[in-house]
């Protein structure tokens, strides 16, 4: 390999990733989401800046792998149940969108733009295809893809990866149409045949291959090759339908729909997820890259008009679709803002369109620019909409707001836990705060002779109101893991000496919550469960003092699994979990001529329970 190659693709990646280093967290404190700090870095690293990276093209071949893996993510958490579910919202609502608002578009590239209708309706169902990597990733940092309208974005995402394929078809009829694609015809049908040959192969890997293939791997492989294998599944997937000439992405998801039900789900969540996050990062920096600032600054009239056209029609198609599917006019309006950009579906397009004859150079060329802008834009206009919407009216009658409160401890969250809470506190007189967002709740509360004052926990001021800064001990007993994060992290920052006890959501909550370094932490659930099982164990005949020891053991590897999971990730310490397979025990080779004399009383206990479990008979619990 030539030394002075490999030095400028040295220089390439720092240059990447100074630029990502540099502009998302500044993007992130000013409030503008990572995504937009991402394309403004490759917008300065890129040719058309300060020219550090000459062909963004390359760049965002291989960055275009993050929004695969993305998409495997989101399927492993969409099992088929869930996604048939959503079948309604994915071919209903998604496809209702993608058509209204290609007509819409197309009539804005006719009759105002002057295109051709071949040019109107390629350019305008390019720009209806949204950025399934902008959308997700907003969603994502705003908490929302599991909230049911989350869910219904993700649907409507699917819709319109899937439209990519008829699209693609349509170009080829406009070319044969327009004598530039001879054999067209028999092309589209070629090509739907490839894709359905290769959607019947990945259902049937997924279905049938990948699950044995991941037991083998798991039982004779290393940490290195199981990860081999969750990139070979992902990369794969996405390999296939790439042949048959649909989406990557859906590929990856499909693979993961189809392994969301896995015993390794988990596994592979852990194994792919910071190549998601490295490769998204770069798909958003190489998309930056692309946008030809000589050809804005030409054609800046049309360019303008076109990403100002499109957005705002796309926009009143999405709010009107939206309400007429029983939305509300926030979610409406906060979808509309969302999916009002054009997306990486529309270069393929685009690019297909030009190979054809459809599109010219300087179509192809304007038309890429008014999407590439159109994806800067939506997190701005997000941020406007989110700043300026009306907030929900909480009616408040009857309902005081936390403020200056003074108490010696402050308990943010009622519910069934923070109840429950409080009462060893009141019963020993300690003066506790009560905070909480649910009015209802409140209201409830109070019915039973609490005291409960309105106040978001998640806000600085709120703690402050509710004396966060005088108090010993603070509560955390909310059920929202995401906002109990976001409080602990305010504490720790602004309430340093105040006592943390924080309720865990989940074991992943947990291990967050001791990397934060919380005085107290505990499973919402843990407790009651292990005093379940030890009556479990008393209803099925065990002496009371063996169940309260087995509980206490269980106890114990639950903390040194903890310990190990903080060390080697969450699949570590597997080794202390009790599974319900039976795992076969060595046999000798040779049996030994004398037998097995203890060599303690705790092995002569160990002997005793062997030989009684073998022979079906009841070990003496008396002791």
């Amino acid at each position: 390999m030539d030394a002075h190659a490999t030095l400028v693709g040295l220089d390439s990646a720092v240059a990447l990733l100074t630029a990502s280093v540099v502009a998302v967290p500044l993007f992130r404190k000013l409030g503008l989401g990572s995504v937009l700090g991402y394309l403004t870095a490759g917008l300065a690293v890129g040719p058309f800046g300060i020219g550090l990276i000459s062909d963004p093209v390359s760049v965002l071949h291989v960055a275009e792998l993050g929004v695969v893996m993305f998409l495997f993510i989101i399927g492993l958490e969409m099992k088929p149940a869930k996604l048939w579910a959503l079948r309604r919202d994915i071919f209903g609502l998604g496809l209702v969108q993608v058509l209204t608002c290609g007509a819409l578009l197309s009539a804005v590239g006719v009759y105002l733009g002057g295109l051709s209708i071949p040019v109107a309706v390629i350019g305008a169902m390019g720009f209806v295809l949204s950025s399934t990597a902008v959308i997700m990733t907003m969603l994502d940092e705003r908490g929302e893809t599991a909230l049911p309208a989350g869910q219904r974005a993700v649907s409507i995402l699917l819709l319109e990866d899937l439209s990519i394929v008829p699209l693609l078809a349509l170009v080829a009829v406009f070319a044969a149409l327009d004598g530039s694609g001879p054999n067209s015809e028999q092309a589209v049908w070629l090509s739907a045949a490839m894709g359905l040959a290769a959607l019947v192969a990945v259902v049937f890997a997924g279905r049938w291959l990948l699950n044995p293939l991941f037991a083998l791997v798991a039982k004779l492989g290393g940490r290195e090759i199981m990860l081999a294998a969750s990139l070979m599944v992902v990369l794969g997937a996405a390999l296939v339908m790439q042949w048959g000439g649909l989406s990557m992405a859906m590929g990856a998801f499909l693979a993961g729909v189809l392994l969301s039900e896995s015993a390794f789900r988990h596994q592979l969540e852990a194994d792919i997820d910071p190549f998601k996050g490295l490769l998204l990062g770069l798909f958003f920096i190489s998309v930056g890259m692309s946008l030809d600032l000589a050809l804005v600054a030409r054609e800046w009239a049309v360019i303008l008009a076109g990403v100002l056209l499109f957005m705002a029609t796309k926009a009143a198609g999405i709010y009107v679709i939206a309400l007429l599917f029983g939305a509300k006019w926030r979610e409406a309006l906060q979808r509309a803002a969302l999916f009002a950009q054009g997306g990486e579906f529309a270069f393929v397009l685009y690019s297909a369109a030009l190979s054809a004859g459809v599109f010219d150079q300087r179509v192809a060329a304007v038309m890429s620019a008014i999407v590439i802008l159109s994806m800067a834009l939506t997190p701005l206009i997000l941020i406007g909409v989110d700043r300026f919407m009306p907030k929900d009216k909480v009616s408040l009658e009857g309902v005081e707001v936390a403020e200056d409160l003074t108490n010696r401890v402050l308990i943010i969250g009622f519910g069934r836990f923070g109840q429950l809470v409080s009462q060893p506190l009141l019963a020993r007189g300690v003066d506790v705060s009560l905070i909480e967002i649910d009015v209802d709740m409140i209201r409830a509360a109070g019915n039973f002779g609490f005291k409960v004052y309105y106040g978001d926990g998640t806000r600085l001021d709120v703690l402050r109101a509710s004396g966060a800064e005088t108090a010993e001990a603070i509560l955390v007993c909310i059920n929202n893991p995401e906002a109990a994060d976001k409080i602990v992290e305010l504490v720790k920052s602004e309430f340093p000496v105040a006592k943390l006890f924080v309720r865990s959501f989940d074991r992943g909550h947990t291990l967050r919550l001791i990397e934060a370094r919380v005085d107290y932490q505990m499973r919402e659930t843990f407790e009651s469960a292990l005093v379940f099982g030890k009556a479990v164990l008393v209803g099925l005949g065990f002496d009371p003092v063996v169940a309260e020891d087995t509980a206490r053991d269980v106890r114990k590897r639950d903390e040194d699994r903890l310990a190990l999971q903080l060390v080697g990730g969450f699949t570590a310490g597997r080794q202390l979990l009790r599974g319900n397979m039976t795992t076969p025990e060595p046999e000798p080779f040779t049996p030994p001529k004398t037998k097995a004399k203890p060599l303690s009383p705790d092995t002569a206990d160990v002997m005793e329970e062997k030989k009684a479990e073998a022979g079906g008979v009841k070990v003496d619990q008396a002791r």
